[in-house]
């Protein structure tokens, strides 16, 4: 019987869960969301709330934890710079499970896109706020006088004469043999 025993198992045993999760994770802080089967990411979802719980302490036992999970200094260095801070103040909620119609071709797995709550601001939405210091550097460049870049002259194509090759003599047809009656 499995009395107190939570979390699916997704037919799979504990390293190979544990394994899939942590790779899941690194996933979903890389690209901030991923597509995935419906009770993945149901069990996905306290992993990476949990990571980012400890991206709120932000202390030096709370990375060792995370780097436990992730096993990358630059993954635990913008989870705690970057996406921590995010969500500072906040009381949980940190990531989202959006339903897809379709379901996976091979199995009719239920298929959902995860993703944090608070995605990163696009670079188009933070180009105006440097737009200042852009106008300067583009004054900058206007002062100095701009490089012509030289065409490349085109190299004269030698047509190498094709050796012939001796043609292959014909076959001769094999004998038949004759049958012994």
């Amino acid at each position: 019987m499995r009395h107190n025993k939570s979390g699916r198992k997704l037919n799979r045993n504990s390293t190979h869960r544990k394994a899939m999760f942590k790779n899941m994770a690194r996933a979903v802080f890389t690209h901030e969301t991923i597509r995935t089967t419906e009770a993945k990411a149901k069990e996905l979802r306290g992993v990476v709330d949990g990571l980012i719980t400890m991206a709120l302490k932000n202390d030096l036992h709370a990375r060792r934890q995370a780097f436990k999970v992730l096993g990358n200094h630059k993954l635990v260095q913008h989870l705690f710079d970057n996406v921590g801070p995010r969500y500072a103040g906040g009381q949980g909620g940190y990531t989202r499970i959006v339903k897809l119609a379709n379901v996976r071709a091979g199995d009719a797995a239920p298929m959902v896109i995860f993703e944090l709550t608070k995605l990163a601001e696009k670079k188009a939405e933070a180009a105006p706020s440097e737009a200042p210091k852009a106008e300067a550097k583009a004054e900058e460049v206007a002062e100095k006088p701009a490089k012509v870049a030289k065409p490349k002259a085109a190299k004269p194509k030698v047509d190498k004469p094709k050796a012939d090759k001796p043609k292959a003599a014909p076959k001769a047809p094999k004998a038949k043999k004759k049958a012994v009656a």
